[in-house]
């Protein structure tokens, strides 16, 4: 690997100098315990002091050697400086210390991933295209009510996933499924019928079981002004499926619109009705037929879910002959399965049962590996220690408009995003709305319109000779410590698509723009010293580029000046 270490100075990557160094002890390991296939990863250490990268490889070899971890990692590191001198070129240090081998590499190193960020520009962490086909279901609600904050915890944290996703080279298709079959829309109908009623007879009977939000009213209306009293003079029967349908669509426009202003585009909105009409369930559950996975009892269907893990065994067509809600399940994931090579599911928080008869399904229908199912947890509203009453059966609506209205779309999508998906949330609308350093959203903004700032004050002829500017200036431990930031993001964002993690890119915003703000505090960037301004400017430009992709990737704006 020595030819690695010559060029250190052009353009060598952290992850291949590590590379160079995890063999270079493997070699030590071998020569001196015979014990050559030792594992040599890498963390972060908590404390800085304690170097940029830590292995414990020497843990590994104690029964081998004979001896405590702290004198097999200063035998490697001693055996390391004598075997592989070139080593010393990719590494300022590299230190036993309580049984870990501690190294920090050579600033040139980091001075070349600045340099990189400025060469790569809107290309940089972007991955050639992997030819993988993604399929991205997240969102999906009832046509019964307009988008609630639930929802917009999930449109956040899929759009983010699919966003980055495509800057690593894959192709992404995005879905929603409108549910607009089963007793939800059957109980729209009934409720926006009782409204449309009640604009000429307000004693009529409102069901007990109908939506009481103030909505429902809005659409009877609206009905209303559009029709005339036509639907007083036909059967109660035919008039609740008109309500029924015309609810459905006028809120299902609502849905599309609020997906919109949240900066959310799908690439299909999939009727299930027109998945039972178009006879797509029913060939679906033929071809579980055709594999010998069904069975009739009762006069229903049944599909022999529990050979697939399930705990039972699921109905697919009732008695009467009507398909089920997971009939409609069956002919959308294998039609989802047939186009994509990996299928994400992100549902809402009351669908754990479906996680394990989704991918039962998807193991039946011949793509066991193929399906993954996330569950995006509940969203606790909070203004001040107020809790905000949430119930769309109680009337109590908190939309995702009137959310958007007072706290923006940035703040809301980077609050929704900010934690693990099956972590519960609780959002503080004080703290979204607040324009201080206390809110995250607002840290990072600041951060890149302190940026935008700082080169708007600099000399123009400086901020154009920055972009190639000599880096060799750039060893101050703030500017090293920012440097090294700014190279994570394609790691990072890989992360994020590997263990669909959209969570760890607010997390990493967060860290660039506190980098920053130190760097910024710790040296003066439009120095006297032309190279050192020149290069600390080129260090800006790079920070500014990594924290608008990143803010891009979270659907969250980038200000110039706040």
């Amino acid at each position: 690997m020595e030819p690695i270490a010559k060029d250190c100075e052009h353009g060598i990557l952290p992850a291949d100098a590590l590379r160079s160094f995890a063999e270079a002890l493997r070699a030590s390991a071998a020569a001196l315990y015979q014990e050559g296939s030792v594992e040599v990863s890498f963390e972060t250490p908590r404390r800085p002091e304690f170097g940029e990268f830590a292995t414990n490889a020497a843990f590994a070899l104690v029964r081998a050697a004979r001896r405590g971890p702290q004198d097999v990692a200063r035998a490697l590191v001693d055996d390391l400086a004598a075997r592989a001198p070139y080593i010393e070129k990719l590494f300022f240090s590299i230190e036993p210390i309580a049984g870990f081998i501690n190294v920090r590499l050579r600033p040139e190193i980091w001075q070349a991933e600045v340099a990189r960020i400025l060469r790569d520009g809107e290309s940089f962490a972007r991955a050639s295209h992997r030819g993988a086909r993604i399929s991205l279901e997240f969102g999906s609600a009832n046509p019964t009510g307009p988008l609630v904050v639930v929802q917009g915890r999930a449109l956040s944290i899929g759009d983010t996933l699919a966003r980055t996703m495509r800057l690593r080279g894959y192709d992404v298709f995005v879905e929603w499924i409108i549910n607009d079959t089963g007793a939800q829309v059957e109980t729209l109908g009934r409720s926006v019928y009782a409204r449309y009623r009640q604009l000429d007879d307000p004693a009529y009977p409102f069901p007990d079981d109908g939506y009481p939000a103030d909505y429902i009213a809005v659409i009877a209306r609206a009905l209303r002004d559009r029709e005339g009293d036509r639907y007083v003079k036909v059967s109660e029967e035919e008039a609740i499926a008109a309500c029924g349908d015309f609810a459905r669509d006028e809120l299902v426009a609502q849905q599309q619109e609020s997906a919109k202003r949240f900066r959310v585009q799908y690439d299909l909105w999939q009727s299930e009705r027109e998945l039972h009409e178009s006879g797509r369930v029913a060939a679906a559950i033929e071809r579980l037929r055709e594999l010998g996975l069904t069975y009739e009892e009762g006069g229903a269907t049944f599909f022999r879910a529990t050979q697939f893990d399930d705990d039972k065994d699921r109905v697919l067509i009732r008695a009467d002959g009507r398909p089920t809600y997971y009939g409609a399940d069956v002919a959308y994931h294998y039609e989802k399965l047939r186009r994509a090579d990996r299928v994400i599911d992100i549902l809402g928080p009351d669908h754990h049962g479906y996680i394990g008869r989704l991918r039962g399904l998807a193991a039946a229908l011949g793509f066991p590996e193929h399906l993954e199912v996330l569950i995006s947890q509940q969203v606790t509203l909070m203004r001040g220690s107020e809790q905000v009453a949430m119930s769309k059966r109680a009337g109590q609506v908190v939309t995702l408009d009137e959310l958007v209205d007072e706290v923006g779309v940035d703040a809301a999508r980077f609050f929704f995003a900010m934690l693990a998906t099956d972590t519960p949330l609780t959002f503080d609308l004080q703290l979204a709305a607040e324009q201080s350093n206390e809110n995250p959203v607002y840290y990072v903004q600041y951060g890149y319109a302190r940026i935008a700032s700082v080169l708007r004050k600099a000399d123009p002829a400086d901020v154009a000779s920055a972009r190639g500017a000599n880096l060799r200036t750039l060893v101050h431990d703030a500017e090293i410590a920012l440097a090294r930031r700014l190279a994570e993001l394609p790691a990072v964002a890989q992360n994020v698509v590997d263990q669909l993690a959209s969570h760890r890119l607010p997390r990493y915003a967060r860290d660039v723009a506190s980098d920053f703000h130190q760097f910024y505090t710790e040296c003066r960037i439009l120095a006297e010293e032309p190279s050192v301004r020149h290069a600390r400017l080129a260090l800006c430009l790079a920070t500014q580029r990594v924290l608008a992709l990143v803010l891009d990737l979270l659907g969250v704006s980038a200000p110039e000046t706040m």
